[in-house]
C-alpha cells in the first residue's frame, strides 16, 4: 500500500482546522493540526509533512516567519490560506517561498484540488536530477544548490526555480505570465510584479560584467536568460 501524504494544517481557528482536516482525511491524507506559529515549527520537524497549509495571522510567530523558517530547512510545498487578500500579501507570500495562496473564505474542495496539484508538481520535480551548467554558474534543482564563480550561493526556492527555468531555456523570451505559470504553477491573479522582484534580486546576487550570460529584460515582452 502506498504511504499516505502527510499535511500539516496551521491555523488559529479551530473550526477551519477541523474543516480542512475532514476534507483531506476523506481524500486519503494523513493530517495534523496546530494553532500557533511556534508549535507549528516544532511539529513540522516531528511530523515531517509532505505539505503545509499555513495561515498568516497566528499567535506566537506569524505565518510569514513560519514560512521563512521552514524554507531554511526544507523545500516542501507550502499553501498560504489566509484572510489577507491584498496583492501585497500575495506577492510577499510567494516571495518567501509559498507555492500557492488561497484567500478566506474558501471552498474546501478547491483547497483539496490545489493540494493535489502542488504535490504533483513537487513530486515530479523530485524524480530526476536536474542541473544546468554554464561558465561560472551551476544551478541544481534537485538539491536546490547554486554555484556562482565556484562559490555556493543561497537562494530562496522560488528565485532558484526561476533561474533554473530561464537557464534551461537559453535565449528564449518568456512573458511574466508564462513565468508565473511555469515557475509558480498557477495564474497569480494576473499580477506579475512578483516576477520583476525576483528577477531584480537574482541580478543583484549573480550577475557581473564579465559573465557570458545575463538575465535580460526584453522591453514590452518579458525576460530571457541570454547567453553571449
Amino acid at each position: 500500500m502506498a504511504t499516505k501524504s502527510k499535511v500539516l494544517i496551521v491555523d488559529d481557528d479551530v473550526n477551519i482546522c477541523e474543516l480542512v482536516r475532514l476534507y483531506l482525511e476523506k481524500d486519503g491524507y494523513e493530517t495534523q493540526t496546530v494553532y500557533n506559529g511556534i508549535k507549528a515549527l516544532e511539529v513540522f520537524k516531528e511530523f515531517t509533512p509532505s505539505l503545509v497549509i499555513l495561515d498568516i495571522m497566528l499567535p506566537g510567530i506569524d505565518g510569514w516567519q513560519v514560512c521563512r523558517e521552514i524554507r531554511k530547512i526544507s523545500s516542501i510545498p507550502i499553501i498560504m490560506l489566509t484572510a489577507k487578500g491584498e496583492t501585497f500579501d500575495k506577492v510577499l507570500g510567494l516571495e518567501l517561498g509559498a507555492d500557492d495562496y488561497m484567500v478566506k473564505p474558501f471552498e474546501p474542495k478547491e483547497l483539496v484540488a490545489r493540494v493535489k496539484a502542488v504535490l504533483r508538481r513537487y513530486e515530479h520535480k523530485e524524480v530526476d536530477v536536474q542541473e544546468v551548467v554554464y561558465p561560472n554558474l551551476v544551478v541544481n534543482r534537485t538539491n536546490y544548490t547554486v554555484k556562482v564563480n565556484g562559490k555556493d550561493l543561497e537562494l530562496p526556492p522560488k528565485e532558484l526555480e526561476l533561474l533554473f527555468f530561464l537557464a534551461s531555456n537559453p535565449n528564449k523570451v518568456f512573458t511574466r505570465e508564462q513565468l508565473l505559470e511555469h515557475v509558480w504553477g498557477f495564474d497569480f491573479y494576473g499580477d506579475s510584479r512578483t516576477v520583476d522582484v525576483h528577477i531584480k534580486r537574482l541580478r543583484e546576487k549573480i550577475e557581473s560584467e564579465d559573465q557570458k550570460w545575463q538575465l535580460k529584460t526584453v522591453w514590452g515582452v518579458g525576460y530571457k536568460f541570454e547567453v553571449k
